[in-house]
This record gives structure tokens, C-alpha cells and sequence, in this order.
């Protein structure tokens, strides 16, 4: 066969596959004609014609809900008790904006709330009118995804959940809600200083704000170093969001008191490699001996952990000694827990030293001057003075601890003197 006839062949074979596809797109509705079965079917209150247009395993996004729906079945649940709460409602196509394979719909449902509860509510008799929008995704003629909207606040009222608004009744529970507010601003508001040049810390913990997590400045947004505790992470994120938000997570070391606003911060948390174990495991309690603290702290501390930590955290990478961090060069101050790090500037000699000493006792948080970490807490109590040692060594002009106030002034004396207290 000659090769002009395999090249024919092939022409007639392609050409072929084109018009196939070309009559099965021309059998196959569109995204808008889809669309205005699905709501035609709604407006009919045809449950069996709903769930028809659908894949099964599509997913109904209901936003207010927030929850996915999956086709066939738990769609249908939902509308039927729709209609069952709302036994007049009538529902309305206002627009259709189609394109590709996605349509636009826009609708308008008005019914009474006189028949069955709705998601847990007990009918109210009230009148309720809603407008909302959905973006119905299709595909071979069939709804695979759909993302719906409507204001849930709008319905909320409808039905007496919430008040009229402008309403007396709405204007005193603004009220209340702002009194609780202020009330609670002194035990969840962080306080916050800038250290240094581009260089933040943010305190937290009650009743008194002795964890420090810092921020710094990182291109367009900050570099954490350090998570403190799980209810600091509205203060870390809201001060972070006006430095242009959250870039990553740098943990000095992955303790609950140090992790414990990473999991709801958003943001990839970096760790040394050494300590990823705890930071995605137990935060290191496998190695806290609690039995050394004293007596009164011992029935304590296990009860405060639990209450600090935020969890595990996913690490989404690795930092070692000589990385660079924002400007900042990382440091292994290994001890006080496995892989700890600290941050170091060399244009201020500035460091930034996570729990490599404590400035306060643990078990009373009364304030002092730099001291090894406490036993209890270390994984090798050696090793950490070791680690306070190489800071020494450094001759930092600043030395900004995980906990409470920094050292300044001498700051190799204070730790040379530090490292050698038992």
C-alpha cells in the first residue's frame, strides 16, 4: 500500500471522528437549555425532572447551606423539604446568561412558611420572598456542578430568626453585641511593637501576654515566626492582614504554645527537619516530663497544653542553618527541643531565638533575667546550654525570646551566665 494511501486513510479516518463529535454536540443541549429544564422543573415543584438534569455525583453548592449536596439523592431531600416548608412557594427565572458550558441564573422564590421545619427551623407562618444566583457548570447534557446564592440574612429575618433591620429590636442586640466586644478586647486583643526595623511582635496569652510571635516584613506580605498559642490566631492574622497578610509560617519549634495558631493561619508552615516529628505529631510531649515541675504546676501544665494547642500541623517544607528567611540568616539552637532554630540578622545583629532561654518561669510566668529552659520541657537540657552558648557567641546586639522581654545591653554576659546556672 503506498503511503499516499495511509496519509488518505488517515484524513478520512479524522474527518470521521470530527463529525461524530460534532453530531453528538448537536444531539447534546446546551448549558442554557440544561438550565432552563432544571429551573422549569423547580417551578413545577417536579422533583423527579429536577434530579433528572442532573449527573449522578454532581455536586449542588448551596452556599447559606454550608454544605455540598450530592446528586441524586441528597438534592432531592433538600427540595422536597423545601416545598414541604413553603407548600405555595413559586419560584421565577428573572435571567439566563449562557456560555460554554456554563449557565447563569438568576431567580426570584416566594412562598409562606406554614408547612414543614426547614433545616431544623419550626414553621413561622412568615412570608418570605428571596432572590439569589446560580452558576450551573454541565456537561454531556447533564448538571455536574452548581454553586448557588441567596442571602441567608434576607431569609433569617423573614422567618424571625434575626430582626427587622433599623428595627429597636436590631439596635439593642448591635449593642450588646459591641458591649461583649469591648468587655472581651483586653483578653483577646494581642499587643503589639515593632522591635526592629521591618520586625513586629505580637504578644499574646492570658492574663498575661508572655507568648511573642513576630512578624516580618517579606516582600508583599510578612514572614510568622512562631505561632504562640491556638487563640492568638485572630490577633496574629488581623495585625499580619494590615502588613499585606501572611506569606508562610517559620516554627522555631513545633511545642503546642508555639504551634498553636499555625492549623488556622492558612498559611505553609516551614520547620527545621529535625522537628517536623513534633510539629505534625504530639508538639513533643513524648519527651515532657511533667513529674519535674513543681508541685503546683504538675496538675496544671498537662490541663493548659491541650487548651494552647491548635494540633498538628501539615509541614509544607524544611529550613536548615544558613537558609534565608526575610533578610534573616536561621541558626540551629537545638535543646530545648529537636531541630529548634532561631533568626538571625547580621546588618543589626538581631536575633530572634524562639525558647533557646526563657526571660520568665513557666510554672508562676513571673518575669526575670535569661535562664535555661525549663527541664521539664527539654529534649536534652545539655544541649541547650550548649545552644545558649553559640548565641553568646555571637554577640547579638538583641536577643527576643519565644516568651516575655528580650535581653539587651550585655547580652553575651547574660547568656554565658545563663548557660552556666544549674
Amino acid at each position: 500500500m503506498s503511503e499516499g494511501s495511509e496519509s488518505t486513510k488517515e484524513q478520512v479516518s479524522a474527518e470521521a471522528v470530527q463529525e461524530e463529535r460534532e453530531q453528538k454536540a448537536a444531539r447534546t443541549p446546551g448549558a442554557g437549555k440544561v438550565a432552563r429544564a432544571y429551573f422549569d422543573a423547580i417551578a413545577a415543584r417536579d422533583l423527579d425532572g429536577m434530579v433528572a438534569c442532573w449527573e449522578p455525583g454532581g455536586i449542588d453548592n448551596i452556599a447559606p447551606l454550608g454544605r455540598p449536596l450530592s446528586a441524586p439523592g441528597e438534592i432531592r431531600d433538600f427540595f422536597a423539604q423545601t416545598f414541604a416548608a413553603m407548600p405555595d412557594m413559586r419560584f421565577e427565572v428573572l435571567d439566563v446568561v449562557a456560555a460554554r458550558n456554563q449557565a447563569a441564573v438568576r431567580w426570584h422564590a416566594a412562598g409562606t412558611f406554614c408547612g414543614a421545619a426547614f433545616e431544623g427551623i419550626e414553621p413561622t407562618g412568615a412570608r418570605i420572598e428571596l432572590e439569589g444566583i446560580d452558576l450551573l457548570t454541565v456537561e454531556d447534557g447533564k448538571i455536574r456542578h452548581n454553586d448557588a446564592y441567596y442571602d441567608s440574612g434576607q431569609f433569617a429575618r423573614a422567618v424571625g430568626l434575626l430582626p427587622p433591620q433599623q428595627s429597636a429590636t436590631e439596635r439593642r442586640m448591635a449593642a450588646a453585641f459591641n458591649t461583649r466586644t469591648r468587655l472581651l478586647r483586653p483578653f483577646v486583643t494581642p499587643a503589639v511593637d515593632q522591635v526592629a526595623e521591618g520586625v513586629w511582635v505580637v504578644r499574646g496569652g492570658f492574663p498575661q501576654k508572655v507568648m511573642n510571635v513576630y512578624l516580618i516584613e517579606d516582600d508583599d506580605g510578612v514572614t510568622v515566626f512562631d505561632a504562640g498559642i491556638e487563640s492568638m490566631a485572630r490577633g496574629i492574622a488581623s495585625v499580619a492582614a494590615g502588613l499585606g497578610g501572611i506569606k508562610r509560617i517559620v516554627l522555631g519549634h513545633g511545642h503546642p504554645d508555639h504551634r498553636g495558631a499555625a492549623p488556622r493561619l492558612g498559611a505553609p508552615v516551614f520547620c527545621h527537619p529535625d522537628n517536623v516529628a513534633d510539629t505534625e505529631g504530639d508538639g513533643g510531649e513524648h519527651y515532657f516530663r511533667f513529674a519535674e515541675l513543681d508541685w503546683y504546676a504538675r496538675p496544671v501544665m498537662p490541663r493548659l497544653l491541650p487548651i494552647w494547642d491548635g494540633g498538628p500541623v501539615k509541614v509544607a517544607g524544611t529550613v536548615s542553618e544558613g537558609d534565608d528567611i526575610a533578610g534573616f540568616r536561621v541558626i540551629d539552637l537545638p535543646g530545648h527541643a529537636p531541630g529548634l532554630i532561631g533568626l538571625w540578622r547580621e546588618s543589626d545583629r538581631l536575633a530572634l531565638v524562639s525558647d533557646t532561654f526563657y526571660t520568665l518561669d513557666p510554672q508562676t510566668a513571673r518575669k526575670g533575667g535569661p535562664r535555661v529552659p525549663h527541664r521539664a520541657f527539654n529534649h536534652d537540657t545539655e544541649q541547650a546550654r550548649a545552644s545558649i552558648r553559640k548565641l553568646a557567641a555571637m554577640e547579638p546586639a538583641a536577643a527576643w525570646p519565644g516568651h516575655a522581654d528580650p535581653l539587651i545591653g550585655d547580652v553575651r554576659e547574660q547568656l554565658e551566665r545563663a548557660a552556666s546556672e544549674t
